[in-house]
């Protein structure tokens, strides 16, 4: 049985003093029995990683730089996210390569980097509306996939989780059905499978796309997935916890 991982991705959102309150809500409620990660934006690493000493609530990076180290002005390395107490840190979001460019041999490179220090990589894949409607969806998240597998090999998934992003469903108005995220998780393991029977039973699959406290326990029902990849509503320590309580 594959345990619950709940990751609150607050992207480019918050003060120090709304950083503070929520994590401070986030410590005073209860989860159930799932595991807890909080992404904060980067300059506030250090400051959630201490409070958050001594609880069992993870710390994560929303991004990690594919060099070790040099003149890469603005990009955080995998081992300075290391110092700050970081265990995940998430690589390949769908707003990074859309907004950012960033290709599917760049997101390889970063999970490497991620992997080599010691920090567990939220891979995300999904599709835009456009590549749904095309019906590819499929294809697009195996050549998102085969990109990290072709590089770091089949074994390397191991020491990550998997996020499910349906692009199409974030923002647009349109609604994915827990049937259709579950057939894309399906899909993903059972690609894994081919590959290797053990990566594919024990990796998370996580779902990324707008999960909150009203649909987290329809979606976390289904048997191939295994948690969630949060945004806005991984905001508000309620509506966080809350979603972990579905469980």
């Amino acid at each position: 049985m594959r345990p619950t991982l709940i990751a609150g991705n607050w992207k480019m959102n918050g003060s120090l003093q709304s950083v503070i309150e929520l994590v401070e809500g986030i410590k005073a409620g209860e989860a159930g029995k799932v595991k807890l990660v909080v992404c904060p934006p980067a300059v506030y690493l250090m400051k959630v990683g201490g409070m958050l000493d001594g609880t069992d609530i993870a710390l994560g990076a929303q991004n990690v730089c594919d060099a070790q180290a040099g003149a890469y002005t603005g990009e955080i390395s995998a081992t300075m996210l290391k110092e700050c107490g970081c265990e995940y840190a998430i690589v390949g979001h769908s707003e990074r390569r859309a907004l950012y460019q960033e290709s599917d041999e760049l997101v390889a490179h970063r999970f490497a980097m991620a992997v080599a220090s010691g920090i567990t990589p939220i891979l995300c894949v999904g599709e835009s509306l456009e590549e749904r409607e095309l019906g590819v969806t499929e294809a697009v998240v195996a050549r998102q996939l085969d990109a990290v597998i072709e590089q770091q090999g089949i074994a390397a998934l191991v020491q990550s989780v998997i996020a499910y992003e349906p692009v199409w469903a974030i923002g647009t108005g349109k609604v994915a059905t827990p049937e259709q995220a579950q057939a894309v998780h399906e899909f993903i393991r059972h690609k894994l499978a081919a590959l290797d029977q053990q990566v594919a039973e024990r990796i998370q699959i996580l779902y990324g796309g707008s999960m909150n406290a009203t649909n987290a326990g329809d979606l976390l029902s289904k048997p191939d997935i295994d948690g969630g990849l949060i945004g806005g509503a991984s905001l508000k320590a309620v509506d966080f916890l809350a979603i972990g309580q579905s469980v």
